[in-house]
């Protein structure tokens, strides 16, 4: 397999293990909404952001959805898209060295990817998946560092978003798409839980004709087309002779009329052209066998028409469904036949049943949010359209989903996020990480706190738009857990140190959040961790109830199986904790930092 080398590859290959932890803290004044929805959003360099929550939220993400800088060369920018920014210089300087000097700008945006990405990976659940738009400028390298990072055997395919517009500077092709790569943690685990569909986009549109057709049946009245010649020419006749009976025949021919005019519907949903007694619209699909191999000897039993009471053609490879199907369909009158059984009967396919179909590998979406940014008077440079987002994230995310954005920009991720659950009753969360301190205040806090509260357009009472709920904790990056030395920092909560002390030891998200209130931190494997840490057992002096006495370990909470307890000191010998199956780890040395 292709494999990508660069300039700084060696320094940053296993740089995300080494970023130190940092804490998070919430700030009320910037948050909004309801605190408990379980959103966040972050203000502070991604990859330090990124160690910090991973602790909390390793293996519980669904979907990691990032747009992060295209590297296009356009420094007047507000992010700086060619990777030169203030932050991303001192950050190369300061992991990559002086080989920084020699990189070129393809070098750079290579080394601010691959540790993000690297670290992005520990926070998928087993059938989760990550979404990355780029466009023409890096799309080559982004291939082969999420082969390298992900593996190709992963890879679900990509998706070209037509925009519409193809770019006026272009110097060689004019690109009028972006592009979108899919992949997922492990496929297999994936598709046994995710089917990739995506609504018929018109088939709310062709359910609404059909039924207004059938509204018709048994009544009298005058054919639309002759109703529209008159309006049309503004003819003064009345046209009454022309009244005719609305049978379910010319119903029919009504709707495969008005069909064939409408030009934006895709091939599939054409096939959908008729309609029964019932008012159901259908297709109809062939029953003979689709694959080359021939079918089983019972897929080629006979059927027999209705009528003439003669078997019908059985296709040449057999049937496409067994004999028990057949009669299954038959029962529910999904089969149609011809006029005699010289025709093969064909299956029908009702249109309400089938209102999605497979995510095709061309999007065409050329709208903005331009009008929704002025509305609330924010002013951000090409932002992503939430409503394109939002249909995305509703073809990879389900109901209770966790949805990561390390490149959250203005946003675009959790207006999309909130709005989906609006529509469907869900109860996805976001976690969203931006580095910029102007747009993570100014922008993405204020546009997610008009989607949530709503907002007045072209600031007039009388056209509101209506908020969509939920909120979000606005979050800030502290100070690291562990300073220079190696020791606890000052600030360090009982509860910080715990998550980092089951994550770093299980590999796993502690199991639940702790608030000081007992030394047991939870179980992993069988075995029990326990954290004496701030006076945790109510000695408030500076060596009480952080050391391990017998009479401490009597008054632990219960585990049936080994221990770990980490401490300040341990007053036990070592043939005493193995009799009792403890390991005792001393605070801060045996503690790993990074």
């Amino acid at each position: 397999m292709p494999t990508l080398n660069w300039i700084g590859k060696e320094a940053v290959i296993n740089h995300h293990r080494q970023v130190p932890y940092h804490l998070l803290r919430s700030d009320n004044s910037l948050s909004c909404g309801d605190p408990e929805s379980g959103n966040l959003l972050v203000e502070g360099d991604n990859l330090l952001a990124l160690k910090a929550l991973l602790p909390y939220y390793a293996g519980q993400v669904k979907c990691i959805y990032i747009d992060p800088p295209y590297n296009t060369g356009n420094e007047k920018w507000k992010y700086n898209d060619n990777v030169n920014s203030p932050e991303i210089r001192k950050w190369l300087g300061r992991v990559v060295g002086a080989e920084a000097e020699d990189l070129s700008r393809h070098d750079k945006w290579l080394c601010m990817m691959y540790p993000r990405l690297s670290i992005l990976k520990h926070f998928l659940q087993d059938d989760g998946v990550i979404i990355v738009h780029i466009d023409e400028h890096e799309i080559g390298n982004l291939f082969l560092l999420l082969d390298d990072i992900y593996g190709r055997n992963n890879f679900l395919g990509y998706i070209v978003w037509d925009k519409g517009n193809p770019k006026g500077d272009a110097q060689g092709v004019a690109f009028q798409h972006e592009t979108v790569l899919c992949y997922a943690l492990k496929k297999d685990r994936f598709l046994n839980t995710n089917k990739l569909l995506r609504p018929k986009l018109n088939a709310d549109k062709i359910l609404k004709k059909a039924a207004q057709l059938y509204d018709k049946l048994g009544k009298k009245s005058i054919p639309d087309d002759i109703i529209n010649i008159k309006k049309k020419y503004n003819l003064p006749y009345s046209f009454d002779e022309y009244e005719t009976e609305w049978t379910l025949e010319k119903i029919n021919n009504e709707f495969q009329a008005w069909m064939k005019q409408q030009s934006e519907f895709s091939g599939g949903e054409k096939m959908y052209k008729y309609i029964d007694s019932n008012g159901y619209v259908y297709r109809l699909v062939s029953m003979a066998w689709p694959n080359k191999k021939k079918a089983p000897d019972e897929y080629f039993l006979p059927i027999k028409h209705p009528t003439t009471n003669q078997n019908c053609p059985v296709p040449n490879r057999g049937w496409r469904f067994p004999p028990d199907t057949i009669k299954e369909l038959l029962d529910k009158n999904e089969i149609i036949f011809g006029k005699d059984h010289t025709t093969q009967p064909q299956r029908i396919y009702f249109l309400k049943d089938n209102m999605e179909e497979n995510l095709p590998s061309i999007l065409k979406y050329a709208g903005s949010d331009d009008d929704f940014f002025r509305n609330i008077y924010i002013n951000f440079e090409n932002p992503k359209p939430y409503l394109f987002s939002k249909y995305l994230l509703n073809c990879f995310t389900r109901k209770g989903d966790l949805i990561l954005d390390s490149f959250a920009g203005s946003g675009t991720t959790g207006h999309a996020v909130l709005d989906i659950n609006k529509k469907d009753g869900g109860n996805r969360r976001f976690i969203l990480i931006e580095m910029d301190q102007d747009v993570c205040r100014n922008v993405a806090a204020q546009r997610l706190k008009k989607a949530i509260q709503g907002y007045e357009m072209n600031g007039k009472k009388n056209l509101s738009v209506e908020g969509l709920g939920g909120g979000f904790r606005y979050c800030k990056l502290d100070k690291p857990l562990f300073d220079e030395t190696g020791k606890i920092g000052e600030t360090v909560r009982f509860g910080d140190l715990a998550s980092h002390i089951f994550f770093t030891e299980t590999g796993k998200p502690i199991p639940k959040r702790v608030n000081g209130a007992s030394p047991f931190l939870g179980t992993a494997n069988g075995t029990g961790y326990y954290l004496l840490f701030n006076g945790i057992l109510g000695d408030k002096t500076p060596d009480g109830g952080n050391v391990l006495t017998g009479k401490v370990l009597m008054n632990l909470p219960k585990h049936n199986g080994p221990k770990v307890i980490f401490g300040e000191g341990c007053r036990l010998g070592e043939a005493r904790l193995r009799r009792e199956h403890v390991i005792f780890k001393q605070l801060p040395y045996e503690i790993k930092v990074s």
